[in-house]
């Protein structure tokens, strides 16, 4: 049977049997994998902690009917143990690939993995507050799936911003003439936190309050359950608690997102 070679990110594992193991990566080249690491959870397991949820490893594959197998592993980030000493960071970490998990397929997505490998470093090495890492995340990664969100033109007739009406139903925020009555309306801190996080100006972003911060995890909770279709369940579990100095975040306000019509 054919054999490969991949980097992969641990999304999530399941029992199977009394010593094996089901692991679903994001590889690098082959997009999501699903694969049998026999063995894994006897104490001899040679490679058993390299394939825990937020580990990143070299691995080496062969191809079964059903599940491939895996055959060798190499630790290449260590992220797991890290993110799980703190409860912020494993929460955010858990919404992270399980959105990886719904987002991607089979025939692969490079920048989906890079982001993600990216997004869990710098939780394990506390580079910002958790649920700004996460909002960001979310936003980016829905952005790489084609659900890019506006946060200054608006979003349905593209007339220049900024704009205050926020429909996540339309992509983002709407001009005067295009929003529905009753919209919500966002302040202009929140909108360029919002804009900050899509981008990557963390400089900015760190500089948000903490009613700026939870009006703005409000609108990208919002967001990423009307693009998913389904709510995150990690996603209710989040820890939004401010930690200084490492982990700024706001406390949650909660935005409803609201069904499909």
């Amino acid at each position: 049977m054919p054999v490969y070679r991949d980097e992969a990110v641990v999304l999530r594992t399941h029992k199977l049997g009394e010593a094996d193991r089901i692991v679903t990566m994001l590889t690098r080249q082959h997009g999501k994998v699903r694969a049998v690491a026999k063995g894994v959870r006897r104490t001899a397991s040679k490679f058993g902690a390299r394939l825990e949820p937020f580990m990143v490893a070299d691995v080496q594959l062969y191809e079964g009917r059903s599940l491939d197998v895996v055959t060798q592993a190499e630790s290449i980030g260590s992220y797991g143990a890290a993110i799980a000493d703190d409860y912020a960071s494993y929460t955010a970490a858990n919404a992270m690939v399980e959105t990886a998990d719904r987002v991607t397929e089979a025939e692969g997505s490079l920048q989906q993995y890079l982001l993600l490998v990216g997004a869990l470093r710098s939780l394990a090495r506390k580079e910002h507050g958790a649920a700004l890492t996460l909002d960001s995340y979310l936003l980016r990664a829905l952005s790489m799936a084609g659900w890019a969100p506006s946060f200054l033109d608006c979003s349905r007739c593209g007339a220049p911003g900024p704009h205050s009406a926020l429909v996540v139903q339309l992509g983002g925020v709407v001009c005067d003439d295009c929003a529905p009555q009753g919209a919500p309306r966002l302040d202009v801190e929140t909108v360029a936190l919002l804009g900050a996080l899509l981008t990557g100006d963390w400089d900015q972003a760190e500089a948000a309050g903490d009613a700026t911060r939870s009006k703005a995890s409000g609108v990208v909770a919002a967001y990423t359950q009307w693009h998913l279709e389904r709510g995150l369940r990690s996603l209710q579990h989040v820890s939004r608690e401010r930690r200084e100095p490492e982990q700024p975040a706001g406390a949650a306000d909660t935005v409803e997102p609201q069904g499909r019509r």
